[in-house]
């Protein structure tokens, strides 16, 4: 079987946009023309390609890498082999990651799964959607009445997007995803499964548990996004927010009600109970786990499998559960080693006599 290359590079990148995009002069005697054929881990990068070293662990991989050129952190340049060109920077990974968006835009977002543009055969649009020039829907998606699609947007195969669900442009909807009863910006990518705009849990409990209509909506901003099969609900009577350049793991659980700031970070698992408001630039571990009605301040950041049932202060560090300051819980596992140390001592010596 004929090996399956996914991501083929873009021709023209150059080993001076490499040194450009690092902001750096290109070493003295290395050809600014010489072009690459595409990136690479360090062991496996061939003469051609481009590879990047910040990691201490990775130092060994580095004295033996044959990759063309290599962005590096000075405290690593002195490993780099005489064969490999070394662009000398701060921040090697975030220039790899925007070099990388170069050689393979198609990597960036979601694409169309059908290889056309426009309406598909076998798309469902109702008359009453509006979709402007250079929108691409799949087979098998739905658009209902009164949606709105911008220009450069794709809606993967069996999306459902509902009636009067609005979606800025060069939006990528992956294949399987809903979407109602949601406003959505520009540029947001939200991946295969992903639910957007269902019931929040509502019940006025009793005898017998009353179902409390969700009357809000979701308001996803620009550059979002939205990991698969993560679930978004509605609010029940204000809205669910979603802030600017914020970033969602897969498997996330947003309640209704829930107002996320700006360019927040939310890794895989976490869930997020009703009428909860993180402030901009918080990141959320793995697992994390937050009660409602709770404000977790601008900047905090929570260690993963946490649970958090008070409020944080802006700035914070926090973890364990339930979650308290770094120090604090480091403290407490500290002392918890300490005794459980010391009791199988006492129980060591008790066994002998």
């Amino acid at each position: 079987m004929p090996e399956t290359h996914f991501f083929t590079p873009a021709a023209g990148v150059t080993f001076a946009d490499v040194a450009a995009a690092a902001g750096v002069a290109l070493p003295e005697g290395a050809d600014p023309f010489r072009t690459i054929g595409g990136a690479a881990p360090l062991e496996s990068a061939g003469p051609t390609e481009l590879a990047y070293m910040d990691n201490a662990r990775y130092a060994e991989a580095l004295t033996q890498t044959r990759a063309g050129i290599c962005l590096v952190g000075p405290r690593f340049a002195a490993r780099v082999p005489a064969e490999t060109v070394a662009i000398v920077c701060r921040d090697p990974y975030r220039i790899y990651a925007g070099l990388l968006g170069r050689l393979h835009p198609d990597a960036m977002r979601p694409g169309p799964q059908f290889g056309g543009k426009g309406l598909a055969s076998g798309a469902h649009v109702h008359p009453d959607a509006r979709l402007e020039e250079g929108v691409t829907v799949d087979p098998g998606a739905v658009v209902g009445p009164g949606a709105e699609i911008g220009s450069g947007t794709v809606i993967g195969p069996n999306a459902v997007i509902g009636p009067g669900v609005r979606i800025g442009r060069d939006c990528a909807i992956g294949a399987g995803t809903t979407l109602s009863h949601a406003l959505v910006g520009n540029r947001v990518i939200v991946h295969p499964g992903a639910r957007i705009g269902q019931d929040g849990f509502g019940f006025a409990m009793g005898a017998t548990h009353l179902k409390v209509p969700q009357v809000g909506r979701v308001i996803v901003q620009d550059d979002v996004e939205i990991g698969a099969n993560t679930t978004i609900d509605r609010g029940a009577s204000r809205d669910t927010v979603i802030g600017e350049g914020t970033k969602i793991d897969n498997l996330v659980q947003i309640a209704h009600n829930v107002v996320i700031g700006r360019h927040c970070v939310i890794v895989s698992g976490v869930g997020i109970s009703g009428s909860t408001t993180l402030e901009d630039y918080v990141v959320l571990g793995g697992q994390v786990g937050v009660v409602g009605h709770l404000r977790i301040g601008r900047g905090s950041q929570i260690a993963g499998s946490s649970n958090v049932n008070r409020d944080v202060p802006p700035g914070s560090r926090w973890g364990g559960t339930p979650a308290k300051p770094v120090r604090a819980w480091f403290r407490e596992l500290t002392t918890l080693a300490r005794l459980a140390e010391r009791s199988g001592a006492d129980a060591a010596d008790g066994d002998k006599s």
